[in-house]
């Protein structure tokens, strides 16, 4: 059964890993016994976090990209391969919402700064697809792979104020169903694309709108709270269990599913 849920000397690539999220999974993915491929813009910041997930014990590597540029993704997928020979996993987590797509509570989406709708949703939908085409397509020429997405709960009902942010994230649902049945029909049982939907975790992203600078819950998380059954936010650590999972031999039979790490809030009518 151990072995089943194992990702032992699997080689994941992981976009954003010098982030908050894709920091956590980097380093439960190297305490794993994968080998993770840490991907971003910055080198020195990539060089910090790989430093931190070598003195874990594990093999990690950075290597500088920019989801947003293929021929810069496929120069970073040829020195992958150059090191390791193969790609098993991609973790899509480079993405999250910006303060200039963000409507304050008094303005209504004519008062959208349209620049930042389109560069949230650019980040959000193309920082996957672009990354997808290109260690995708590595991976259906080797018969095997995972590709995990990150998408919201704002993909299953409106939530107020991130109008560019809910439709790219409900776009990424869209695109993990899709790329999924694609590449399972026309390129086998062994590569598989799946996403996991994060209820509400504290972030830097977030901070400001969920918690008070005395660190009381704001008028938004109250309500966020109201609709939580665990009456709780969630800890970043709590995404990496259902990550691993998906990348291992237990899922073999599931792919283009959307699982909910939420506490209870997408099955809670608040009722």
């Amino acid at each position: 059964m151990k072995d089943l849920f194992s990702i032992k000397n699997k080689v994941a690539v992981i976009t954003g890993a010098s982030g908050v999220l894709g920091g956590s999974l980097a380093k439960s993915f190297i305490e794993a016994g994968a080998k993770v491929v840490a991907l971003g813009r910055n080198q020195e910041t990539l060089d910090a976090r790989v430093k931190e997930l070598t003195d874990l014990g594990g093999e990690a590597l950075a290597v500088e990209a920019n989801v947003m540029d293929i021929e810069s993704l496929e120069a970073a997928a040829e020195k992958i391969k150059e090191k390791y020979g193969s790609i098993d996993i991609l973790l899509n987590i480079a993405g999250g919402n910006i303060p200039a797509a963000t409507l304050s509570p008094e303005q209504s989406f004519f008062d959208m700064d349209m620049k930042g709708w389109t560069e949230v949703t650019d980040l959000n939908i193309n920082g996957t697809v672009y990354p997808s085409y290109v260690f995708g397509k590595i991976m259906a020429e080797q018969g095997s792979g995972n590709i995990i997405n990150i998408s919201s709960m704002a993909a299953y009902s409106a939530i107020t104020r991130v109008a560019g942010y809910s439709a790219a994230k409900s776009a990424i649902t869209n695109f993990t169903q899709w790329l999924a049945s694609d590449l399972a029909l026309k390129f086998g049982d062994k590569i598989r694309v799946n996403a996991v939907a994060p209820g509400f975790f504290i972030g830097d992203q977030n901070r400001a709108i969920l918690l008070n600078p005395d660190g009381s819950l704001t008028e938004r998380s109250k309500k966020v709270m109201a609709k939580t059954p665990m009456q709780r936010f969630g800890e970043v650590e709590e995404l990496n269990g259902v990550v691993q999972f998906l990348c291992s031999d237990a899922a073999s039979f599931i792919t283009g599913a959307l699982i909910p790490v939420d506490g209870g809030f997408s099955a809670f009518s608040g009722v």
